[in-house]
């Protein structure tokens, strides 16, 4: 059964280049305004992928435009981690360093395992292929957590 949205949430993953990126769009578009929804990486070394922007544009999600960041300037920016209701960790050392930032506060955390499309080596189409593997398990947690979406 699906559960109440929560007022705020950050999604996390290593980069904030792939999973993450793509699970703060996929979840604006499908619940649109009904939640605050951001993104953060343990590091904001890399681009937004491009097979990323690219999957997500076939789904009527727009990626291109994405910046990403680090934990600690989205905290700098005013971002307080603090100030999320739930926040869902996309790969184990995400966990980890959630687990850690959050230990003092009083926020739900939850880790989905995305697979990481990025390892797939291959042609363009072997690749993509991955990536649509990884948008939809997203897609599928959210489904799962909050039932179906309102896409407009």
């Amino acid at each position: 059964m699906a559960k109440k949205l929560p007022q705020s949430i950050l999604f996390c993953c290593d980069h904030n280049a792939v999973r993450s990126p793509m699970a703060e769009g996929i979840m604006k578009r499908f619940y649109g305004g009904n939640v605050y929804v951001q993104s953060a990486g343990i590091r904001n070394d890399l681009e937004v992928d491009g097979f990323a922007i690219a999957v997500c544009n076939e789904i009527g999600v727009e990626l291109s435009r994405h910046r990403s960041r680090s934990f600690e300037e989205m905290e700098k920016y005013g971002d307080q981690l603090s100030s999320f209701d739930f926040v869902v960790a996309l790969t184990p050392a995400s966990r980890a360093e959630a687990i850690k930032l959050t230990r003092f506060y009083h926020l739900d955390l939850e880790y989905w395992p995305i697979t990481d499309p990025s390892a797939v080596s291959g042609n363009r189409g072997t690749r993509l292929d991955a990536y649509r593997k990884s948008r939809d398990e997203i897609v599928a947690h959210l489904v799962d957590r909050w039932g179906n979406a309102q896409m407009p």
